[in-house]
This record gives structure tokens, C-alpha cells and sequence, in this order.
């Protein structure tokens, strides 16, 4: 007997849409946008920290004042004006002119979304294979999965990316002839382990990947939302030559302009003009003038540190909850900044199992096997902190404790049941769970 679909339309999809899944993420939005739903489960910045009246005031400008260019078509790569201030936010994090940094170089994007897309589309064949953390950005996933690439998973631990881990998959990928085009990193602030690359890692990771001829793909959109003094420099503004930084507006002020870069090689410049003009078009113009503007005539470093602020206040917050009230056996991640928690459950729970019974809670997570292309992470846990006030977050912790509890209960009746399967601790490696609870 053969199956049926609901898909008139299955037989005539190219192959590359037949291993298309749903984001983990995107599926709990409608869950966790209930008022009722605790949510830990987004990454959403607190736009509500913004001044707002002047940033409305400055859109309803670009509109009224200046609506005959920014309602236009733009160019493929991005207004000059935005790239020459996007150098000056990278120089921030030390990428400037004295490592390559130029305007020529920029890249704008819709979001950083589509500048991961770019880079998939210039350098991936189906069957390539990409090394990435173990767990890594859900969003990464879908463009390497889309691009029809492997992802093998390189461990992490405390301190980030374990060089000797990442050293011993290139040679594993080696033997078995399997062609690897670029390591995928979000060394700082991590999503969703939370976790830092340490500055000694740094250059071992770069020298590692320079040896076995790979390109960095550094994904940066948390670097300047530290809590804890400065983040260390970026890998890009330590090697100007095979690594590619991509990083977004979206954390820093507005997702909703969906507005991103890529600061590429120079060689590599314009095939991703090409490849951005053949998917879009050109980006938005309106959005890049209110992303310049913004950055041109408000006081952005300040709004910076009023997130920071805010999103320190929340992250103590999430850990003074889960050291007060989660069931014994449980770990996580303490992050120096960006927006999440990596926790590791204890032994016997899955997240994923567990996740009808939290919404029915009224808490939500995202399960750590969204995180994972093998289905790895049943036993972890993403807990964003950024955009519930702490008192929500307290009781969102609270409400998830108490679902724990019910399942470690009911374990100790019926025994182990059945979605045990892979766990992962320690943001990504096989070890036991993290000791930083």
C-alpha cells in the first residue's frame, strides 16, 4: 500500500526541500505568546529599552523629509553611508582599518540570517560538511541543511570550542575523504550555550583551522552585550585572511529592520553582491537609513549599556532562580553575556518529551535537540533571559521546577521511559553536565 500526503505537491519539490524540518523555535512562538505562557524559550531583545518616542519620531523623518530615496530601490551591497558606520561599530570590538576592516568590504544584509544563506550558497555543495559547536545556532542549521551540507558537531566545554576536539574531527573527516569547507563559530556569548571562547583558544582555533585550510564562518551578534568587563577580540581582527565576521542590528536595536553584515575577504566581495542581488534584489533602503541614523545622530554606545544593565539584572535573575529552586541533579551555564542559558537536566529527563507538560505549565523552553543536527540534546535545555522582567522569570523558573520534580517522580514509580536517548553536557560534549550550578 502506498502512503498518501496532504502534499499535492510532493512528487515535483526539488530534492533539497525533502529534508526541510520546522525551526524547534519558530514552533513554540504561538505557545509562548500567550500572556498566561511563562516564555524563556526566544531570544527577543527588550525593545521596550529603547527611546522609543525619538526613534518614532526619527522613522516618521525618514519617510516625510527624505522619502525619495529611502522609499527607492538601493544597491546590492548597502548604502556607503551604513557600511562606513558599521566599521565603526566593529571598531569597537577592535576590527578596523589596521586588520582590512573597509566600508568596500561590508556587505549589508537582511538580517544575519541571509548573510549565513550568502556564505552557504558560495561555498557549499551538497555533501559538503560543515564543523560547527555542538550544540549551535538553530537558524545555522536550516541554511547548512537547506544548502543540502553535513554538519559534524565539535565539542565544547566551559571555556568554548575544544581545539584538540576540533583537531581530531578535521583528521577524522580526513581519513574518511569527506571534503570540509568551513568551521561555523559564535565564539562570544554563544547561542545557545552561553559560553565565551577563551583568548588562548582563539589563536589555537585560528591556527588550526589556517593548518587544514578551512574558513571561519564567525558569527558575532551578541559580542557587545558583555556583562562582566570587555569581550575578547574577535577572531576577524586577529586574522583578516579566510575569516568571514557576520553579525546583525537585530540584538543591538531593532530585529523588526531586519538589518545585517558580512565583512568578507575582498576577493569574495562581489560574488556576494551577486549571490544577495540574485535573492533580493537589493536590501531595504528605508531600513538602512533608520539603521544609519540611528546610529549617526542617537546615543547608541549609552543604549548599549543600558541593555547591558538590563540584561545582567535578568541573567542573575535566571541563575539565582535555578540555583534556589531546580531539583538536585541539574546544571548550567553561567553566561558572560548575550541572552541564554545552557541547561544540562538530570539524569533520565528528555526536554523534548517534557516540553507538553511545561506549556501546560505555562512555562516554555527550547529543547536542546533543536540545537543539535544528529537529534542529540534530549537532555538539555535553552533559557533565554532577555526579555521577561525578573519576577517572570522567577516564576517561570518556578513553574518549570515544579514540572521537573512530576517527571523525576514519575520515574522513580514506572522507571525510565520511553525518549531516553542521546544527552549532551557540558554546552555540547559527552562529559557530565557543567560544575557551575
Amino acid at each position: 500500500m502506498t502512503g498518501t500526503t496532504l502534499d499535492d505537491y510532493t512528487d515535483r519539490y526539488a530534492r533539497r526541500v525533502r529534508g526541510m524540518t520546522a525551526s524547534e523555535i519558530r514552533a513554540l512562538f504561538a505557545v509562548a505568546s500567550r500572556p498566561e505562557v511563562v516564555s524563556l524559550a526566544g531570544g527577543a531583545p527588550y525593545i521596550a529599552a529603547l527611546p522609543l518616542d525619538a526613534v518614532g519620531e526619527m522613522l516618521g523623518q525618514l519617510g516625510a523629509e527624505h522619502g525619495v530615496t529611502t522609499l527607492q530601490y538601493g544597491i546590492g551591497q548597502g548604502t556607503l553611508e551604513l557600511r562606513e558606520r558599521i566599521c565603526e561599530v566593529m571598531a569597537l570590538s577592535g576590527i578596523d582599518a589596521s586588520c582590512g576592516a573597509s566600508p568596500d568590504d561590508v556587505v549589508v544584509t537582511v538580517g544575519g540570517q541571509q548573510a549565513l544563506d550568502l556564505v552557504a550558497r558560495l561555498f557549499l555543495d551538497p555533501g559538503d560538511v560543515v564543523l560547527a559547536e555542538g550544540p549551535t545556532y538553530v537558524g545555522a542549521l536550516g541554511v547548512f541543511q537547506a544548502a543540502q551540507a553535513q554538519v559534524v558537531h565539535v565539542p565544547m566545554d566551559d571555556d568554548g570550542l575544544i581545539p584538540e576536539a576540533l583537531e581530531a574531527a578535521i583528521a577524522d573527516l580526513a581519513r574518511a575523504g569527506r571534503r570540509v569547507k568551513f568551521l561555523y563559530t559564535i565564539p562570544t556569548y554563544q547561542n545557545p550555550a552561553g559560553v565565551t571562547l577563551t583568548e588562548e583558544r582563539r589563536e589555537r582555533v585560528l591556527d588550526i583551522c589556517e593548518r587544514a585550510g578551512l574558513l571561519v564562518v564567525e558569527d558575532d551578534p551578541y559580542g557587545q552585550l558583555g556583562f562582566e568587563g570587555e569581550a575578547p577580540t574577535p577572531l576577524r581582527a586577529r586574522r583578516r585572511d579566510g575569516v568571514f565576521y557576520l553579525s546583525t542590528f537585530s540584538k543591538t536595536f531593532a530585529p523588526g529592520l531586519r538589518v545585517g553584515w558580512i565583512l568578507a575577504p575582498h576577493a569574495v566581495r562581489d560574488k556576494l553582491v551577486i549571490a544577495s542581488e540574485a535573492q533580493i534584489l537589493c536590501p531595504s533602503a528605508y531600513a538602512q537609513a533608520a539603521v544609519a541614523t540611528y546610529l549617526g545622530t542617537m546615543p547608541w554606545r549609552e543604549q548599549l549599556k543600558v541593555y547591558r544593565e538590563i540584561y545582567r539584572e535578568r541573567r542573575d535573575a535566571l541563575l539565582d532562580a535555578l540555583a534556589d529552586l531546580m531539583p538536585e541533579g541539574t546544571t548550567w551555564t553561567r553566561p558572560g553575556g548575550g541572552l541564554f542559558v545552557w541547561a544540562t537536566l538530570p539524569d533520565g529527563l528528555d526536554s523534548k518529551a517534557m516540553m507538553p507538560r511545561a506549556v501546560a505549565a505555562r512555562v516554555a523552553y527550547v529543547p536542546g535537540t533543536g540545537f543539535y543536527a544528529d537529534g542529540s540534546g534530549t537532555g538539555n535545555m535553552r533559557l533565554n533571559f532577555s526579555f521577561p522582567p525578573p519576577d517572570r522569570i522567577r516564576e517561570g523558573v518556578r513553574r518549570l521546577a515544579g514540572v521537573m520534580e512530576q517527571e523525576l517522580a514519575t520515574r522513580r514509580v514506572f522507571g525510565a521511559v520511553r525518549g531516553d536517548g542521546p544527552r549532551r553536557g557540558r554546552a555540547g560534549s559527552d562529559a557530565p553536565g557543567p560544575a557551575l550550578a
